[in-house]
């Protein structure tokens, strides 16, 4: 009889244990298939490139309800190469942290509060098609590793974030972001500091507005260098969506440094769900400036 009240409450306590925790298993698979040429030189081969839209990926997360609104949560997600199969560790992001009404707090391969924001509005989905190609904004450090992030509830819709990687890491980088979504505004504006183990400091401002038949997309970034010239990029655009599963996006992109030639990127693209996780897009992109060249090319990307 002990035997058997004590298997039950085992039993009980396994269920409770699962109730009060999870584990998710998800990912994406993305790859796109294009044609690249540059004015001036060889054509060059069709070529097959992961993450089109999307870097392909496999991950696990999970969370542990701790009580009084306290959550224990973890995320492992490592990066997959389509093309070979290759795969590379959890190479993009991998934390364990605390989530509640202060928001949550993250420690590990974090991705920084300006990734955050950086490509909310970049037109063409911010895919390899995207004309932001030639933005130097772009050029930050992304996920510095031995990552400190915390990110603040919304209050009204105003929320934010803050990371710093610790000295030692293999970068040192500072970042912030604050953006405003409600309704169809989105405002988002981000701050990385790069110079403790690169050249560079990142200032970017974007926004969209959806009107409903089309939405509008703009961007603007600062570059403040330590050793070479500071250079400015603005980007506008437009999603359309032409039914229910079809968008057609496109925009204009432009960089420039200080006393140096413009650069500036034009891009059409469209993306039709298959289903609710299945996505086949397409466009062209035309670059000029310093280097000419054009890419068309057309992916598929997958979510589960």
């Amino acid at each position: 009889m002990k035997k058997s009240l004590i298997a039950v409450a085992a039993l009980a306590a396994m269920s409770a244990a699962s109730a009060q925790s999870s584990l998710n298993v998800y990912g994406v698979a993305d790859v796109i298939i294009h044609k690249d040429d540059v004015r001036g030189e060889p054509s060059k081969p069709t070529k097959m490139t992961n993450g089109g839209v999307s870097g392909s990926r496999l991950g696990f997360k999970g969370t542990e309800d701790l009580g009084g609104g306290l959550k224990a949560n973890f995320l492992l997600e490592e990066g997959i190469d389509l093309t070979s199969g290759a795969a590379a560790g959890f190479n993009r992001q991998a934390y364990v942290g605390l989530g509640g009404g202060f928001g949550e707090v993250k420690f590990g391969n974090v991705y920084t509060a300006y990734d955050d924001i950086s490509g909310a509005t970049n037109p063409v989905f911010d895919s390899k098609l995207a004309p932001t190609s030639v933005w130097k904004s772009a050029d930050y450090i992304s996920n510095p590793g031995s990552n400190i992030y915390y990110a603040s509830p919304s209050f009204g819709g105003v929320s934010g974030a803050v990371s710093y990687s610790l000295d030692g890491s293999k970068n040192a980088v500072t970042s912030v972001h604050v953006k405003y979504e409600g309704g169809p505004i989105y405002v988002g504006f981000g701050y990385q500091d790069d110079t403790e183990v690169a050249t560079a400091k990142f200032t970017r401002l974007n926004g969209s507005y959806d009107f409903g038949s089309f939405k509008l997309l703009a961007g603007y970034g600062k570059t403040n260098e330590t050793v070479a010239a500071d250079s400015t990029d603005w980007s506008i655009g437009a999603d359309v969506p032409l039914s229910a599963n079809l968008v057609l996006s496109a925009g204009y992109a432009s960089s420039k440094a200080d006393g140096a030639q413009r650069n500036y990127g034009v891009a059409v693209g469209a993306a039709y769900s298959l289903s609710k996780r299945t996505t086949v897009y397409g466009g062209l992109r035309n670059v000029e400036g310093a280097k000419d060249e054009s890419r068309v090319g057309a992916g598929i990307k997958h979510t589960f």
